[in-house]
């Protein structure tokens, strides 16, 4: 899942015409999958933590999101706990 990203500024659609690419976007449907998903999780059947790669306390929210957005220490998902 995705978070849409409103206007992107300096694509390079001149690259995408050279090449004859196709750019194909979605919603994804999360209300509709949700409940399935997390039936396989609590079964055992799809572990997702594999994604999460930084796990900090609540505390310190905006370092997670500082350290997400700007791909450091090679980050993908943070997870916050609370104390």
């Amino acid at each position: 899942m995705g978070v849409y990203g409103g206007f992107i500024d300096a694509f390079p659609m001149g690259s995408v015409m050279n090449r004859s690419l196709k750019i194909r976007t979605g919603q994804c449907h999360v209300h509709r999958y949700m409940p399935l998903l997390l039936d396989h999780i609590v079964a055992g059947r799809i572990d997702p933590s594999f994604v999460i790669t930084h796990k900090l306390p609540l505390t310190e929210a905006a370092k997670g999101y500082d350290i997400f957005l700007n791909k450091q220490d090679k980050c993908e998902k943070v997870v916050l706990k609370a104390a």
